[in-house]
């Protein structure tokens, strides 16, 4: 028998508060500090991020890290999620991948980026591939783990009706898996847009990570504030409105089950 009584959902007061505590914190240590150059005060850098809207130029490139971080988030999540899955069904299959993927695991980012430009040059292509090169075994970990964990029942039950392998897909395994995806995907999001934020700083001429990067050369702690928390709270705004509640839904099925 399920529990009628609806259960409570945390509002967003402790999320304000919170960030009404960060704040104040950082105006304070901004106080002791006394220098503007080297710790700016939260007004400065949202009077910076006002200034880089109005003029357009946060939109402008701001928009192509976005582009980016969402090209690499979709081929992680796709190659990764075959993979993962995969290995997570045949054994064989993982204990074949699974030197490499090791492997995969722990080459530096940096060695992937720098590889990726030397290879195939400083362009787009290069700064997608290593993106989501750092990102596939991330994913494909967390997908083979939701593989193992897969109810055979449901496979015998699949085989008994007669389905299809696109049927079994999408009707059993898809929604068995639909928690460890929205959970890697809430999880790499905020890795990639990161290792974006490095591969601009690297070898782009636009972007966040390239203005970064020119602020980085004049020493502008306030300018560099600015970029970085306006992406922030671009990611923010993506994780609260779409992949928070779609990680909701699909976790939604354990609730109704207990």
């Amino acid at each position: 028998m399920s529990d009628a009584t609806p259960q409570k959902r945390p509002g967003l007061v402790p999320g304000i508060l919170s960030v009404l505590m960060l704040l104040a914190l950082w105006m304070a240590v901004a106080g002791l500090a006394d220098d503007p150059r080297t710790m700016p005060s939260p007004l400065a850098v949202a009077a910076r991020i006002v200034d880089l809207a109005v003029t357009g130029e946060l939109w402008l490139h701001a928009g192509a890290t976005l582009l980016r971080v969402l090209a690499s988030f979709a081929i992680a999540m796709a190659l990764g999620i075959a993979l993962g899955l995969w290995m997570g069904r045949s054994q064989r299959a993982d204990h074949w991948l699974n030197p490499a993927l090791v492997i995969a695991l722990n080459i530096p980012t940096l060695v992937v980026i720098v590889l990726a430009y030397i290879w195939i040059g400083l362009n787009e292509v290069a700064a997608v591939t290593a993106v989501a090169l750092n990102k596939i075994p991330l994913v494909t970990v967390m997908l083979r783990e939701g593989g193992r964990a897969l109810r055979p029942d449901l496979d015998d039950m699949a085989r008994v009706f007669g389905m299809g392998w696109w049927s079994r897909l999408r009707h059993v395994v898809l929604p068995q898996l639909a928690p460890h995806i929205a959970a890697a995907a809430r999880a790499g999001i905020s890795l990639i847009w990161k290792i974006v934020l490095v591969v601009e700083f690297l070898g782009r001429s636009n972007g966040v990570g390239f203005k970064i990067h020119l602020l980085f050369s004049s020493f502008d702690v306030a300018g560099v504030l600015a970029w970085a928390l306006a992406f922030v709270a671009v990611m923010l705004l993506i994780d609260i409105a779409i992949l928070r509640p779609w990680e909701a839904g699909a976790n939604r099925w354990r609730r109704d089950e207990a």
